[in-house]
Order: structure tokens, then C-alpha cells, then sequence
């Protein structure tokens, strides 16, 4: 570890649960790297992955956004191009380029939103999306009639979280350059989305670690009451 690293590490204490205005404070003074890290938020939780209800996948509005604008495709019919270009779309495609996708297995967007008419026809590239995440669902309110609203809530700061195979759920609520206040206001968003993405069937303690931290920095124990 290097001096700078071995210095800021001593500004956190690794077993102590620190509030949320501490804990800002802190990932904003710690951040050892020279450019404007992300701000990360971890959480494990108490539920089994291996059981399909109480897998985590919501969505949540960060007030501030994520510090990073994700580029949109929408998969629309000819008569909705000029809706989702409008609405601020990236990439605006239809049955060739779904075509292209299924052949060459590549893409160059970060979410994909379609209307639920073309659902069908997206379903030909569903083994290329699938896997990456990337394929629209009403669960990630990624499908809907309503281009102009589902895009612009995207392109606003709307994100979708979901668990891993370890029971932890990764999200980034921000950057280091953003104020306390808009980390904060962030955090809590994410948060109140997590608990009420809770599983009917999950028992026992829910939230059971919370920690943030900056990109390669160091790990702070947060409390889930806010």
C-alpha cells in the first residue's frame, strides 16, 4: 500500500458503522485517484439467489443521476422513429438491425428500450441481449407504449439494479465531484428503492451490510436507517 493509501486509510475505521453525512464526508476526503471517481454503493442482503422470487431486479430515479449519461437504443416500428429520435433515443432501430445483432452477436448500446408490439421481433436477438442484460422487460420498465416518458427517465438518471449470484447488489450513485448534499439525496433514493424491492418470501435480516466507497477506494460501513 502507498504512503498516500496507508495515510488515508487511517481516516476509516473498518468496523465502525458510520451515518450517511460521516460517510459522504469521508468517500469525497478518501478518494485516492486522480480522476473523478464513481461513487459505489454495496449491499448484501438476506435473500437465497437461487430462488427465482426472491431474486432482486428494480428500478430507481437518482435525483442526480449517476454522473454518466448511458447511451439508449429504441427498437421501434417505422411510424415511432420520429417519436424516439424526439425523445432523445441514441440509436434508432428496426427488423434490419435486430437482424444484424442475432448474426454478429455485437452491439454498441447500454440499454435497450422497445415499444411492446416489436417485443416479438426483438425476441430473434434475445440470445445476444439476454445474457448481457440488455433485453427490454416490463420489469426494468424497459417496455413500453410511452417512448418519450421511458427515455426520458433514463436519460434523467433512471437505473436498474438487481442481485448477484452472491446475494450483493452493486449500483453507482454518483461521482466524487458531485456535492455531499447530492450524494446523499442519491444514497437515500437507492435505499428506500432496495427495501421496497424486498421479497415477500425473504425472512431474517434483510439489509445485512451496506458499505460505499469510491472507485479503488476505500470501504465505508454505512447504516441503512437514513
Amino acid at each position: 500500500m502507498s504512503k498516500r493509501m496507508t495515510a488515508l486509510s487511517a481516516k476509516v475505521d473498518k468496523n465502525k458503522i458510520y451515518s450517511l453525512d460521516e460517510a459522504v464526508k469521508l468517500v469525497k476526503e478518501t478518494s485516492g485517484v486522480k480522476f473523478d471517481a464513481s461513487v459505489e454503493i454495496h449491499a448484501h442482503l438476506g435473500i437465497d439467489p437461487k430462488k427465482g422470487e426472491q431474486q432482486i431486479r428494480a428500478t430507481v430515479t437518482l435525483p442526480h443521476g449517476t454522473g454518466k449519461t448511458k447511451t439508449i437504443a429504441a427498437f421501434v416500428s417505422p411510424e415511432k422513429e420520429a417519436e424516439a429520435k424526439e425523445a432523445g433515443a441514441d440509436f434508432i432501430y428496426g427488423e434490419e438491425e435486430i437482424k444484424k445483432i442475432k448474426d454478429t452477436g455485437k452491439f454498441d448500446f447500454e440499454i435497450a428500450v422497445t415499444t411492446p408490439d416489436m417485443m416479438p421481433k426483438l425476441a430473434a436477438a434475445a440470445k445476444v441481449l439476454g445474457p448481457k442484460g440488455m433485453m427490454p422487460n416490463p420489469k426494468t420498465e424497459t417496455v413500453n407504449p410511452n417512448l418519450k416518458k421511458m427515455i426520458e427517465e433514463l436519460k434523467k438518471g433512471k437505473v436498474t439494479f438487481k442481485n448477484d449470484d452472491t446475494s450483493n447488489v452493486h449500483q453507482i450513485v454518483g461521482k466524487v465531484s458531485f456535492s455531499e448534499a447530492q450524494l446523499k439525496e442519491n444514497i437515500a433514493a437507492f435505499i428506500e428503492a432496495l427495501k421496497k424491492a424486498k421479497p415477500g418470501t425473504a425472512k431474517g435480516t434483510y439489509i445485512k451490510n451496506l458499505v460505499i466507497c469510491s472507485t479503488m477506494g476505500l470501504a465505508i460501513h454505512i447504516s441503512e436507517t437514513i
